[in-house]
């Protein structure tokens, strides 16, 4: 299994971080090339490598960790998906008020989804705050909480699983159009830094 993050802002940098720190083999790749990774990689050392936008995107698992009005515009260039993941780790906010941004009823994740045909979409890494998803995930005796929903069981289980070896603990919401809709910005998990006990 080969992952990418697409995206070195915040929630990608906390992301690398983890990846690292558990010893998992990640690329990386954000608008402005390889080479803007370097103090990025420098830090975090060999798990992580920058790479090209068309490259990240041929790998089994992608998570996107960008503003969700770039996503169409990252996307774009990817060959077929043919039942790659994913990840949308995006927020749909309005700025400048922050809020939740108007889409007309529809989630945020669905609209992802028809912008990558024929991948099997999971909704995660989106409702810590990125200085909270950098930290440790071991805390106070128990581990933090990650969520994840999406249309494919088995797409579930495999981000599921990614989410234990990066040492959270993962809670499988169900579908999209259920537990999907309480990851959305504005919906009640967001934000909530939950911890499970083990």
């Amino acid at each position: 299994m080969t992952y990418a993050i697409i995206g070195s802002g915040a929630i990608g940098s906390a992301l690398a971080r983890q990846f690292a720190r558990s010893s998992i083999e990640v690329q990386i790749a954000n608008s402005r090339g390889p080479d803007s990774l370097a103090d990025l990689v420098a830090e975090l050392g060999s798990y992580i490598t920058p790479t090209t936008l068309p490259e990240a995107l041929k790998a089994d698992t992608v998570i996107l960790a960008i503003p969700f009005m770039a996503v169409a515009d990252a996307v774009q260039g990817s060959a077929q998906w043919n039942g790659r993941i994913v990840v949308d780790a995006t927020n749909a906010i309005d700025f400048p008020a922050f809020t939740p941004k108007d889409l007309g009823g529809r989630s945020s994740t669905e609209i992802v989804a028809e912008m990558v045909p024929g991948a099997r979409v999971v909704k995660a890494f989106n409702t810590l705050p990125a200085a909270v998803l950098a930290s440790d995930p071991a805390q106070d005796g128990g581990r933090r909480v990650l969520f994840v929903s999406g249309n494919h069981a088995s797409a579930n289980a495999d981000i599921a699983s990614l989410i234990e070896r990066l040492g959270f603990a993962p809670i499988t919401l169900g579908g999209l159009n259920q537990g999907g809709l309480l990851q959305q910005f504005g919906a009640p998990l967001v934000a909530q830094n939950l911890i499970k006990l083990r």
